[in-house]
């Protein structure tokens, strides 16, 4: 009798399940709300939100991408809270992997985007949107050769080691340079994703290396920083700077000449099309396993042009 009962009570539970998870939230968990480019990803998640009433976004993120911890807890919390779907830009491939099993244990659909998980994780989510970053950091590369030739010095401003989009995006920079140059790599260096720290980081590297012929900051803030820190040493014109993301400061930087370009990735197309997976995929349908949100090399020639328009921020 009381197996039966157990059964009944079990039966009754995954039948009731569906209607109480079909109800509710699509949670969008990235690396950090400081951000410009987070919050572009924010933009998108709410336009793909808006126009319908059946379900609901949650936008959030830890103060720092260095505070893995934090955004560890969320996806927790997340899943605790019965969403039916998550949105996440892991900030460590590593430590989000067995929130994110979890998740699929659940029947919580994820959306990955922006950054990879680790190898081991494949089959645990349903999507993967990001920027080809090794394709960009190629792109990176290509003109910065251009740029300041096949000798000399290139500096290297990175933000957390080991992230997924700075495995692709730095390591295909500093492959392409080795494999097509003789350029000299400075660094990595690692800013933590903090602009105040790539700003010293960048005055010390100018200091250090009065014949830098290039400089290459990986994601906002680190670019940011790096500009600040080639207006401060007056270098600008004299040293060849690429960025990476699309926020204002960046776009002044390209439009002044700190920066020959910034490489723009499409993070309002991430949070847009990751939430339209998961309705997707609520609703019925497959998403596709992957899917490339483009990036934009943009220069003082284009960034008027609606192709830059379209992902500046």
């Amino acid at each position: 009798m009381k197996k039966t009962l157990k059964a009944l009570l079990l039966a009754s539970t995954i039948i009731a399940a569906p209607a109480t998870v079909m109800a509710g939230e699509i949670a969008v968990i990235v690396k950090t709300t400081n951000s410009n480019f987070w919050q572009n990803v924010n933009k998108g998640a709410s336009a793909a939100i808006a126009g319908q009433s059946e379900h609901t976004m949650t936008f959030n993120g830890p103060a720092a991408e260095s505070a893995i911890a934090d955004e560890l807890s969320m996806v927790e919390n997340a899943i605790n809270r019965g969403v039916i779907g998550i949105v996440l830009a892991p900030s460590d491939p590593d430590a989000l992997a067995p929130a994110v099993k979890k998740a699929n244990e659940a029947g919580i659909p994820v959306a990955i985007i922006d950054s990879a998980l680790s190898d081991a994780s494949k089959g645990t989510f349903q999507t993967f949107l990001s920027t080809d970053n090794c394709a960009a950091g190629k792109l990176a590369a290509t003109m910065m050769i251009d740029k300041v030739g096949k000798e000399g010095k290139v500096a290297v401003m990175s933000y957390v080691a080991g992230v997924g989009s700075e495995v692709g995006r730095v390591g295909c920079f500093v492959e392409y340079l080795k494999a097509n140059s003789k350029l000299e790599i400075v660094g990595p260096y690692y800013s933590q994703s903090q602009m105040a720290t790539a700003l010293n980081q960048t005055t010390d590297v100018l200091a250090a290396n009065p014949d830098l012929k290039g400089i290459f900051g990986a994601n906002e803030p680190t670019a940011v920083g790096m500009g600040r820190a080639i207006v401060q040493a007056g270098k600008v014109g004299e040293v060849v700077a690429i960025g990476f993301d699309g926020n204002e400061d960046l776009q002044a930087f390209v439009k002044d000449g700190t920066l020959v370009a910034t490489m723009v990735q499409g993070s309002y197309q991430m949070g847009e099309l990751g939430v339209k997976a998961i309705l997707d995929i609520v609703g019925g349908k497959k998403a596709e396993p992957k899917i490339d949100t483009g990036v934009v090399a943009v220069t003082k020639d284009n960034i008027a042009a609606p192709e830059a328009k379209n992902v500046l921020y």
